[in-house]
């Protein structure tokens, strides 16, 4: 691409949201040169967020989720194949069949795949599954329509969460069991999390907290759990929702900063050899991709949302046919939102990034309420709980740097909040799953050394 940035060769590998978009932006922002995009699984782009709510309950099919395109973005798809490596010198993505593809400009979205259960065996018991694929969303709601005598849901995660709530809105008995103090304690912090525990307590699930599963019984066909507590659950379907693992590893001999929170990028999305020298002709995009954001001391942000990977392949789409002086930053503030137990919860900035938290609208006891996180003195975070028209208001506040705790707002008649507490925020060590944002600092994923 060096005269003609449009008319170059263009990889995308990963099929996936970020992948479909950045593809359409990129024929919208000019691409005339060819396009191709890689994808493990066999499907075209598919919605993934309904796999835990709608699909489990009957109400959408998992083969009915594939993404509307925009616009045809006239690409070759080599669908069903795995990328396995990238020559950053001779700039080709080799194939597991053996081809190697070229490319003047190369975007990486392979975003994430579910953790396993760390026992081989025990995870391959007929009966245990885990959720993020299309296969594994008509694999669960086929057992669940079959209607259990009770469901093991391992990790109280946003996923856990949500595949507990469909459980019980199916009627079936379900148990979570999770290693922190209170599910979404990872995500929201504790207060807002012993909500959380209190909705699935009051909605009948069985919840376990402060404890793991030591081991998963069966002959052939799961039967139940060990729990650390020396306590043992009976069931006959398990769902390990233990969060992600990011699709890195084909890149480990590449030379990209490539490790276990994804692929480091600078703002623009494009991303950083290991010696953190920045690529020029490598992108990054969606749920794979680190990047640093001032708004949050420009650590480097992972984060597992829709939103983001819709923005950010834009970003990256527009950069990689645009010349320097015209590329734009990705700085949009994290959103993401879930519906459990017949809450709305949504989010706006980075939870984790807090150290105080304010009740500023509404009430826990009244499960309606507007929750303001803050960090050395500013506004960093928001997550409203059934009030989702306050968000504005608060993305405002984190977008100008507002002090915290907030002064009364005139929407919808905040008040000014006085009590702030601890937002507790746990270390994600000591979590059973990943934390829907994951706020890093610099991490030596390996021993450098310049040859």
């Amino acid at each position: 691409m060096p005269g003609d940035l449009k008319d170059g060769r263009v990889v995308i590998v990963g099929a996936s949201l970020a992948g479909l978009r950045a593809a359409e932006a990129l024929r919208e922002e000019g691409l005339t040169g060819s396009l191709t995009v890689v994808g493990e699984e066999p499907h075209a782009p598919y919605d993934r967020p309904p796999l835990s709510k709608q699909v489990l309950l009957g109400q959408a099919t998992a083969d009915t989720l594939e993404l509307p395109m925009r616009r045809d973005p006239d690409a070759e798809w080599r669908l069903g194949v795995r990328a396995t490596g990238v020559d950053l010198l001779a700039k080709r993505v080799s194939l597991e069949d053996g081809e190697s593809l070229p490319y003047d400009r190369l975007l990486i979205a392979t975003g994430t795949r579910a953790r396993p259960w760390p026992n081989r065996e025990e995870g391959a018991l007929d009966g245990v599954f885990t959720l993020r694929t299309r296969e594994d969303g008509a694999g669960l709601a086929e057992r669940l329509a079959a209607r259990p005598e009770r469901v093991l849901v391992i990790g109280g995660g946003f996923t856990g969460s949500e595949i507990a709530s469909a459980c019980r809105e199916l009627g079936l008995e379900v148990t979570v069991a999770e290693r922190g103090p209170a599910p979404l304690v990872g995500a929201l912090g504790g207060t807002l999390s012993k909500l959380a525990a209190v909705m699935q307590r009051n909605h009948g699930v069985d919840l376990r907290t402060g404890v793991t599963v030591t081991a998963l019984n069966g002959n052939g066909a799961f039967t139940g759990a060990e729990l650390s507590d020396g306590s043992r659950v009976e069931a006959d379907v398990c769902v390990v929702a233990l969060g992600a693992i990011r699709n890195v590893e084909w890149l480990a001999e590449s030379g990209l900063a490539a490790g276990p929170r994804g692929i480091a990028c600078d703002a623009g999305c494009r991303a950083f050899n290991m010696y953190g020298i920045v690529t020029d002709d490598v992108f990054v995009a969606g749920d794979v991709s680190r990047f640093p954001h001032p708004l949050f001391g420009y650590q480097m942000l992972s984060l597992e949302h829709w939103g983001n990977a819709v923005e950010q392949a834009a970003v990256a789409a527009h950069n990689m046919v645009n010349p320097g002086p015209l590329q734009r930053p990705h700085l949009a503030i994290p959103v993401f939102w879930s519906t459990q137990f017949g809450l709305n919860i949504k989010s706006v900035g980075v939870p984790t990034y807090s150290d105080h938290v304010v009740i500023a609208q509404g009430s826990l006891e009244a499960r309606r309420l507007a929750m303001v996180y803050g960090y050395q003195g500013r506004v960093t975070a928001a997550v409203t709980v059934d009030m989702a028209k306050a968000l504005d208001y608060y993305r405002h506040l984190i977008e100008t740097a507002a002090p915290f705790p907030p002064p009364p707002g005139a929407q919808d008649r905040a008040i000014a909040a006085d009590i702030t507490i601890p937002s507790a925020v746990p270390d994600p060590s000591v979590l059973s799953h990943g934390p829907t944002v994951a706020l890093t600092g610099h991490l030596p994923d390996r021993r450098l050394t310049v040859v």
